[in-house]
């Protein structure tokens, strides 16, 4: 073999073994980060509806696409050093389950995106600039619908037509808990309704709230958005049961646990919308481009089991207007 095509023969291979050690290299899986302030069990529905969305966008989880599940079990105090564990890991994107996990991953970060599972008001916490110009690196969903309290004081009405006093149950420092009294204080000056404002701020307080609606004579209660009436929704729904007292509530996941009725967005739709920007983040998008989407999805969700516990008959005109009754 002459010392020419030895050359020859060698570059060649080469040439060829490149793009075959190029072809081999294992892809760089992407690693999201799902913060939670509850625990994982608590926010399961809306954990299923996030990977759903996943899967309808070919990512499936331990194949193409890694997440983690931190979470404070409850306790917001435990939030900062699981964002920062996130952050040490370098995931690719943040998901945060509520305003409290947002806020923390927003202090622990300026660089890695951040997308909202929801907000009850992302410009009124700060979190972006606006909504069609979110400006930083986060962006998301946004459960802001203020008609919604409104309309859950009529029906409220349409089931007590004698209703006077309603209970609101909401925690002070929950974001977004303020605007939504407006709207609710509106609705109720319309219909001539008196309220009674109860500050649930942790878990001891869920009862005591109850014995406080029953000792004003409230003929109804509302449930706010409230992480902390959220993680005790089987509770909250049992004392309501208990107290034989019409209750709406905030989502889905209330009713499910017992409770009587909601009408709201619907939180696990957003999650799983949310896995669309998990996508045009990691295609290369930026947070700062991505506008922050608002909800096109509501439910009006009736349990009969609950209505039936606490001798309350739903008119046939509101079960008509429902979209899923659970008999």
């Amino acid at each position: 073999m002459s010392k020419k095509f030895f050359v020859f023969v060698v570059i060649s291979f080469i040439l060829v073994s490149i793009p075959l050690a190029e072809a081999q290299q294992p892809k760089k899986v992407p690693r999201i980060g799902f913060l939670m302030l509850n625990s994982a069990s608590v926010q399961e529905p809306r954990l299923e509806a996030f990977r759903q969305g996943l899967r309808e966008l070919r990512y499936i989880e331990g194949q193409n696409i890694t997440i983690e599940y931190p979470s404070a079990e409850g306790k917001p105090d435990r939030l900062p050093a699981l964002a920062a564990e996130l952050v040490r890991l370098k995931v690719d994107v943040i998901v945060t389950a509520g305003p409290t996990a947002t806020r923390t991953a927003k202090q622990a970060t300026s660089t890695i995106p951040i997308v909202m599972g929801y907000d009850t008001d992302p410009v009124g916490s700060g979190f972006v600039a606006s909504l069609a110009r979110p400006g930083g690196n986060i962006t998301g969903l946004s459960s802001l619908a203020p008609e919604i309290s409104g309309k859950q004081v009529e029906l409220l009405k349409e089931i007590v037509p004698r209703l006077s006093r309603v209970a609101v149950l909401g925690t002070s420092t929950q974001p977004g808990t303020a605007q939504a009294l407006r709207e609710i204080k509106l609705a109720a000056g319309a219909l001539g309704v008196q309220l009674q404002h109860l500050d649930v701020l942790g878990p001891k307080d869920i009862e005591t709230a109850f014995r406080d609606a029953s000792k004003g004579r409230a003929d109804a209660v509302l449930m706010l958005p409230s992480p902390v009436l959220n993680s005790h929704r089987t509770q909250v729904a049992e004392l309501a049961i208990k107290s034989r007292v019409p209750a709406m509530y905030q989502s889905s996941e209330y009713v499910e646990a017992g409770g009587l009725m909601t009408y709201g967005v619907s939180i696990t739709d957003l999650f799983r919308r949310a896995a669309t920007y998990i996508d045009k983040i990691l295609k290369g998008t930026k947070p700062a481009d991505l506008p922050v989407e608002q909800p096109i999805k509501f439910e009006l969700i009736i349990n009969l089991k609950a209505a039936k516990q606490i001798g309350l008959t739903i008119p046939p005109n509101v079960l008509a207007r429902a979209d899923r009754v659970i008999r």
